[in-house]
């Protein structure tokens, strides 16, 4: 075996399938105007409203400079908005405008229909969450970010 194949890199398959399945969730994230990371952005939100931005870009692992721009183009979008914390007011937080909270509803069926699609029956996506659940931890992402 030779380490240094692409066949037998570990890395290559999360690559290429993150990929993929990001290009799956297009057709269910255009309708409701987001890309993929805005969405994930959304999800953190739809968890718990009236975070700091700090709190966003840990739990999604990224850095202001990615995150800045995500989040000015849902504020343009009426999706969220920026404020300062009434506690703290050296804390900037962003929260869902009503209109990102009804965005959440419309979300609902995106999970379900990318398990169609990618054609996992209830047992192997807990298989496969489980499994990567697993790998993240050893990597620490889990603990670090709690994303899940």
């Amino acid at each position: 075996m030779n380490p240094l194949h692409l066949s037998n890199q570990l890395c290559f398959p999360f690559y290429a399938i993150s990929k993929e399945i990001i290009k799956r969730y297009r057709p269910f994230l255009a309708p409701l105007n987001l890309t993929y990371p805005q969405y994930l952005v959304m999800l953190v939100l739809w968890e718990e409203d009236f975070v700091t931005l700090k709190s966003i870009g840990g739990r999604l692992q990224l850095d202001s400079g990615t995150l800045t721009p995500l989040v000015k183009k849902l504020i343009q979008s009426g999706y969220i908005e920026k404020a300062r914390n009434p506690e703290d007011e050296r804390q900037l937080v962003i929260r869902l405008t009503e209109r990102g909270r009804s965005l959440e509803e419309e979300a609902k069926e995106i999970p379900a229909r990318i398990n169609e699609v990618l054609g996992l029956n209830k047992e192997e996506y807990d298989q496969y969450k489980d499994m990567l659940d697993e790998l993240a931890g050893k990597l620490d992402i889990k603990r670090e970010n709690g994303y899940c």
